[in-house]
């Protein structure tokens, strides 16, 4: 078995408020290997987006890592020291977030952000450093790129700011890109390439990628394996082809549902009833229950803990648990 690049090991993040604590990670567990792409799916406020702040050492104050373990490569970093973690940041580990507004300073210019950015984490030279520069914002996609390196970042459409970002965050050769939503506010052209671009020059490079999105269809055409996030847990995880044609969550269920296909007849898309629970109404037992289809006594009482459904797979599902027959619930949802 090849040692994983990052293994994640029952991470909890909370936030402390004056009416009390509210946990929006609850002991969140995944490996990513060498080269691979992981997905993150779930709707809003499921913790993806945390999770990826909580990898990169940038969780917001007073949040905090209340606990759990952060490996990369055999070290732990979630307890290391502000300065010897930034050195990781950008170097090791790179980040796309979904505003390429919030990632690029608009008083510099794009040669001056990413050559920086080299030279920080890499023992190069100015002329060298712009040299990668240029050929990193021509590899991504960006036209005439030695011409418009010395652009400043309103200068560059949507589409094309979002590549910059990605050359921002793969101009230090991380081993692990970290990808936020990175398409959310593209044309739908414009974010397959934006995806086609980050998933090609990090396998070129050997980058691993946690891709964070509430897209399935992206998913299912980029990752290697699918994280199910609901309400600070993962539901579901396996490789993305199982848990596509097999999904075992009732609510994966639901999300797989919800996507059109070319060659579906029925009129209405499956829908999931309810809305995801705040972090300060997080019902007893599975999260999920007062939404699921299948929902019977135990669910509402405690919380099941993740069950192995073959080679690399789990479900967070008392359906699956020994001993417990699935009619039973059937039974128990008929009777609301």
């Amino acid at each position: 078995m090849t040692e994983p690049l990052l293994s994640v090991r029952d991470l909890v993040v909370e936030f402390p408020t004056r009416r009390g604590t509210l946990r929006a990670l609850d002991k969140v567990s995944f490996d990513i290997a060498p080269g691979e792409v992981l997905g993150m799916v779930g709707e809003s406020g499921a913790g993806k987006s945390i999770s990826g702040s909580a990898i990169i050492g940038l969780i917001e104050p007073p949040g905090r890592i209340a606990g759990g373990e952060i490996w990369l490569k055999g070290e732990r970093i979630d307890n290391l020291p502000p300065e010897r973690m930034r050195r990781i940041r950008g170097r090791r580990i790179g980040m796309v977030f979904q505003d390429p507004l919030t990632s690029l300073n608009p008083l510099y210019t794009v040669a001056e952000q990413i050559t920086e950015t080299i030279r920080t984490h890499l023992d190069v030279g100015q002329r060298e450093a712009r040299e990668r520069a240029i050929a990193l914002l021509d590899r991504v996609g960006i036209p005439a790129a030695r011409r418009r390196i010395d652009d400043y970042p309103h200068h560059f459409s949507g589409g094309m700011r979002q590549r910059v970002v990605i050359a921002l965050a793969l101009c230090a050769e991380p081993e692990l890109v970290i990808a936020d939503e990175p398409t959310t506010a593209l044309d739908v052209s414009v974010q397959a390439q934006i995806i086609d671009v980050l998933k090609e020059i990090c396998a070129e490079r050997g980058a691993s990628v946690m891709l964070i999105t509430h897209d399935m269809g992206v998913i299912a055409e980029t990752a290697d394996r699918v994280a199910v996030l609901y309400a600070g847990r993962i539901a579901e995880i396996g490789p993305v082809r199982d848990v596509i044609r097999n999904a075992e969550h009732p609510y994966t269920v639901g999300l797989m549902g919800s996507i059109p296909t070319l060659v579906q007849t029925a009129d209405r898309l499956t829908q999931i009833p309810g809305s995801m629970p705040r972090l300060n109404a997080i019902p007893e037992g599975c999260a999920f229950n007062p939404r699921c289809p299948k929902v019977f006594g135990r669910c509402r009482v405690e919380r099941p803990e993740p069950v192995t459904r073959g080679p690399g797979r789990e479900v967070a599902c008392w359906l699956y648990a020994r001993g417990q027959a699935e009619p039973s619930g059937e039974e128990e949802a008929r009777r609301g």
